[in-house]
């Protein structure tokens, strides 16, 4: 063995006796610091949930103290290299800035998180219209929120196109009013018509009485008399009420003597008299 492939041994064996167990060591603490912090992820989160806490707040709590348990794992991983955390925190406190401007939306979606957190204008379960989109609330995360659509397609908005827009909370009052729309044909009476759309809403226990029920005649369309019929409900009845009463109003107004109309046109021809 020549003299160049000795000292090339001798330098990784010394290179692997100085370093390996270093780099082993650190393998170890980050597989075990990760799984630890899943870990106190799980147990936070169900201390959360077994405290009654509301469920907006617990997997953004559970979040950030995950976060923070890997930023300690790694702040240890790199003590096992010598390397001085302190200094290693002062580069970073001061490089803080340029990885602010690259990672503005993230941060936005962070600090729009908190803010929707304190603030609270949905909570999880509410039926929500937010970001172009709308869904029930699953999960109000560090970065994201996460919506069920009613076809049962799940979307992840993020938070900072949530607060920065409209949002809509369908689910935060307890009556809905439904605006429903029907017509009858121009020979028909307006008076009939107006009695049996009350007795259809008399009938139906999930209209509420209080407030009153609006029947009125809200436009002369180009082939009917259109109503605006407007009664109020729990929110939880909306939709289903809303389908029974478009089949109960056209069944019965069939029944009354009045008729919903086709669209319809008329046209007059006019015949150009010829010489002859």
């Amino acid at each position: 063995m020549d003299a160049t492939t000795q000292n090339l041994i001798e330098s990784v064996v010394s290179l692997v006796s100085a370093w390996g167990l270093k780099v082993l060591g650190a393998l170890v603490v980050l597989i075990v610091g990760r799984w630890a912090a899943g870990w106190v992820r799980k147990t936070v989160r169900q201390s959360l949930e077994r405290s009654n806490l509301d469920a907006t707040l617990i997997p953004f709590i559970a979040g950030i103290v995950y976060y923070l348990l890997l930023t300690v794992v790694l702040i240890a991983v790199l003590g096992l290299f010598g390397i001085q955390t302190t200094s290693l925190i002062a580069v970073l406190g001061a490089a803080g800035l340029a990885v602010g401007l690259a990672l503005q939306g993230t941060l936005s979606n962070f600090a729009a998180g908190v803010m929707l957190l304190i603030f609270r204008p949905f909570r999880v379960g509410d039926y929500v219209e937010a970001g172009g989109t709308a869904g029930s609330v699953v999960e109000v995360g560090i970065f994201t929120t996460v919506l069920n659509t009613p076809d049962n397609v799940r979307i992840l908005v993020p938070n900072s196109a949530i607060y920065g827009d409209v949002v809509k909370n369908y689910s935060t009052n307890d009556t809905r009013r439904n605006d429903l729309s029907v017509g009858i044909a121009y020979g028909d009476d307006i008076g009939t018509a107006v009695e049996v759309i009350r007795k259809v809403l008399a009938g139906d226990e999930r209209v509420l009485s209080d407030p009153a029920p609006v029947i009125a005649v809200g436009g002369l369309g180009d082939s009917s008399v259109d109503f605006v019929v407007r009664p109020w409900c729990r929110k939880e009845d909306y939709w289903t009420l809303r389908f029974d009463l478009t089949r109960k109003l056209k069944e019965e107004l069939e029944a009354g003597g009045c008729s919903i109309p086709f669209p319809q046109r008329d046209v007059h021809v006019i015949r150009e008299a010829t010489d002859g």
